[in-house]
């Protein structure tokens, strides 16, 4: 396709590399370069270049941006809805456009398009549908015809084996949301023109902030049909229409309004307390201390680690708390990183902790050796030590569980290692803000914050 003087695209396209700058990477009779031209058209004919952005897929259209002179963000395989949400909500303003591919949409990325269209997110989604995965080969996609052979489909698709083909417009039809469904193609010049009309009927609907428009549109393929441009179209026509009737699904354009723009709660909203904590404040003598809490799920160690973030967010201190754990949070592998700081904290993992708190072996084999020189490692004493711990490193073995246990509340051992950590100091933080964390961590059930302030205090007459 020669595009010197089209509009809505450059005039050349030094960006794909290629030495002839002024021919687009698809191949002769792909359907891409019609509709390339058909979008750039229509984008520039309403005069939307300046607030469009297209969000570009994996696949054959993923070079768009070498193309349409407009914004552009490429998202990853199958998560171009995800980032048109992202574009549309956080620009209300903009006219967003998703391109996307069978493959890219159909599979990987059905259900990104599918909430999206459920959510009647403010963008369009220009689909096309050529009934293969066409970058990587050619292979069977959910789209492929019944019968069809592709490259991982030898002997034509078999609904026994691999289903039947996907109807998306069809699927999407049921859901309430979507304002404009419909398929087209552009096999002939009858329906090249069908097409341009509806998608500038997309344009329309996303300029006027409408909601979630969807178009498919059926594209031959002639590489990877293994057909020349002329058989390529007349299969699109003959076989694809078949499986695929062209139509409008749902035009709601006209009852609709512009939808009223998402409000998302902010961070401060989210997370706001009943009573207002302040923020934390610059303090360059406060130098950051980085903890690793360590053990099995189900012996508090997230809380542990929260109750060390929320002491220090008491003192107005920059603080971080970051969980990692698998899917048997019960039971299974846990542990959690808190970092706080006098200044802003640039990132919340802790590879090399000052003061690791482990609960059990595994822990301690996984972690120990990571302790800063001049750290301190606090391990319950039912912890057997195979490995001494680096030099430099405090070694302080505490029997947190058979504590809680002897106090009667073995669920306390969490709260056991935290008396230790007050006692020896090594938080920077103040007890009575540790004890105050303590005590909120148990906000739904006050009394148990009250207990567990009397075995924290215990359990620091232990500790030698």
């Amino acid at each position: 396709m020669n595009t010197v003087e089209q509009k809505g695209m450059y005039a050349e396209f030094p960006r794909s590399g290629k030495p002839h700058s002024r021919i687009t990477h698809y191949c002769p009779g792909c359907g891409h370069g019609i509709i390339n031209k058909l979008i750039a058209e229509a984008c520039a004919e309403m005069g939307l270049q300046d607030r469009t952005v297209f969000v570009d897929p994996v696949g054959c259209g993923v070079f768009t941006y070498y193309y349409w002179d407009a914004a552009h963000i490429s998202a990853a395989h199958g998560r171009a809805p995800a980032a048109a949400t992202g574009v549309c909500r956080a620009r209300p303003d903009a006219v967003t456009i998703a391109y996307q591919g069978d493959g890219d949409l159909g599979a990987i990325g059905f259900n990104n398009a599918f909430q999206a269209a459920s959510r009647g997110e403010r963008f369009g989604c220009i689909f096309v549908n050529n009934s293969h995965y066409g970058m990587t080969g050619g292979q069977m996609a959910p789209t492929t015809l019944e019968g069809e052979k592709t490259t991982t489909s030898p002997f034509g698709r078999d609904p026994a084996v691999a289903g039947y083909p996907l109807h998306v417009c069809e699927v999407f039809s049921q859901l309430k949301a979507p304002v404009y469904i419909a398929r087209v193609s552009v096999a002939d010049t009858k329906r090249i023109m069908q097409a341009k009309q509806a998608i500038r009927k997309v344009f329309e609907i996303e300029r006027d902030g409408k909601g979630y428009a969807l178009l498919e549109i059926l594209a031959p393929c002639p590489t990877n049909f293994r057909m020349n441009a002329a058989d390529a179209a007349k299969f699109c026509i003959d076989e694809m229409e078949k499986e695929y009737p062209l139509g409008v699904f749902r035009d709601e354009t006209r009852e609709v309004a512009p939808c009223p723009v998402p409000r998302a709660a902010s961070c401060a909203e989210l997370f706001a307390e009943k009573t207002a904590v302040p923020s934390p404040v610059e303090d360059a003598s406060f130098a950051e201390r980085r903890f690793k809490f360590a053990g099995y799920g189900g012996q508090g160690i997230l809380s542990l680690g929260l109750c060390i973030a929320e002491a220090a967010r008491l003192e107005r201190r920059h603080t971080l708390w970051f969980p990692s754990y698998g899917p048997e949070q019960r039971g299974g592998s846990a542990n959690c990183s808190v970092v706080v700081s006098g200044r802003t904290i640039g990132a919340p993992t802790v590879d090399h902790p000052d003061v690791l708190v482990c609960m059990n072996e595994p822990a301690y084999e996984r972690f120990a050796g990571d302790v800063k020189q001049g750290g301190t490692i606090i391990v319950d004493e039912t912890v057997p030590i195979k490995t001494p711990p680096p030099e430099g490193v405090n070694l302080v073995r505490w029997p947190a569980i058979s504590l809680a246990e002897e106090f009667g509340v073995p669920k306390a051992a969490n709260t056991m290692m935290l008396a230790a950590m007050k006692k020896l100091g090594v938080t920077g933080l103040s007890g009575e803000n540790l004890e105050e964390s303590l005590v909120a961590s148990f906000k739904k059930k006050p009394e148990l914050g009250e207990k567990n302030r009397e075995l924290l205090r215990k359990a620091e007459a232990r500790l030698k």
